[in-house]
């Protein structure tokens, strides 16, 4: 298995870019993630009807997208079940790839991030097969290898409606040079079947298995209903006995670390030769731990270097942050 970490640790990754500073997953939220130091950016991938990958953090993109603004589509907004989750809205996979591209992104979460959102409109959604051209191009601009960390989203929820994911991911890899381990590579998902998938097609990278602090995933879910293998159980030495077998690392809700077995988790994990990843290192006090909040309101910053110091003490291998020149200062210096 490929276990590749730079010597830096730990891995500075901008988590959807820079969206501290720009509307999430467009290009000038990750070109400004490598101007401020990440290591590697996060783009989470979902298809088109028309299996094109795109680069949203969901499928349903009313949030993200300029979507209700385009009459012509009015007739797409429905309601799906996603992962046991019901949503209303639009999705990716009811529109062909150049519906999508006239589109324009906007901010997830204007009321804590007004200058963010005032780049709303601005820029067009991007395929994966963009942000591995613009990986490239801004590895040759700063003069370092920079990376990828893919997130596979709803694997199987696509499936169900026709779209194998691994293949997507394999197709736009290999046409782009980053199949064989030509580039740093990390693939991640919350469900282990399209990791296995993918690996079974010979793509080189790193696979890291992502672990929410409660649940279970939707893989396990589809097949096994209420008696599915839970999250936590692949927290426990067995579970991670388990996972070293299939997967090169895991990458775990920051909550989980900043519990008093956060250090052992980590060194249980690294005791199997297993990378450990937390998510995600946010300064806002909406989305600090209570103990490092502050005065000010939600979108005011807390305490968030005592809160990343206890992070960075467990030895944690790789951070997503929303900053990335913050979580360079904090992380690094």
């Amino acid at each position: 298995m490929t276990r590749r970490i730079p010597l830096d640790v730990p891995l500075l990754i901008g988590h959807r870019g820079a969206p501290g500073y720009r509307p999430e997953h467009t290009a000038s939220s990750y070109r400004l993630a490598f101007a401020m130091g990440a290591d590697a950016v996060e783009p989470d991938v979902v298809a088109t009807g028309d299996g094109v990958l795109v680069i949203r953090h969901e499928n349903e993109i009313s949030g993200t997208t300029d979507v209700a603004d385009h009459p012509e589509f009015a007739d797409r907004r429905t309601t799906k079940r996603v992962d046991g989750v019901l949503l209303t809205g639009w999705f990716t996979e009811d529109f062909t790839w150049d519906e999508l591209a006239t589109l324009r992104c906007r901010e997830r979460i204007p009321a804590l991030r007004p200058t963010s959102a005032g780049f709303d409109d601005t820029e067009p959604i991007l395929r994966l097969s963009d942000l591995l051209a613009l990986v490239a191009e801004a590895s040759a601009e700063h003069g370092r290898e920079l990376g990828i960390v893919l997130e596979i989203k709803h694997a199987t929820f696509f499936a169900g409606v026709g779209h194998d994911l691994a293949a997507l991911v394999e197709r736009d890899l290999r046409a782009a040079g980053w199949g064989s381990g030509e580039h740093p590579l990390w693939i991640e998902s919350f469900e282990q079947t399209v990791l296995g998938d993918l690996r079974g097609r010979g793509v080189q990278g790193t696979y890291v298995y992502l672990l929410e602090a409660e649940g279970a995933p939707a893989d396990l879910v589809a097949r096994d209903g209420a008696v599915a293998s839970a999250y936590a159980e692949c927290l426990t030495p067995t579970g991670l006995d388990g996972l070293a077998e299939v997967v090169d690392g895991i990458s775990v809700d920051k909550l989980i670390l900043l519990r008093s077995t956060g250090c052992e988790l980590v060194a249980e994990a690294h005791a199997r030769g297993l990378v450990a990843f937390t998510w995600t290192c946010r300064p806002e006090n909406a989305f600090l731990d209570r103990r490092y909040r502050a005065g000010g309101g939600k979108a005011a910053f807390g305490d968030y270097r005592a809160e990343w110091a206890a992070i960075a003490a467990t030895g944690v291998d790789g951070v997503f942050v929303d900053h990335p020149d913050i979580g360079l200062a904090a992380f690094r210096e």
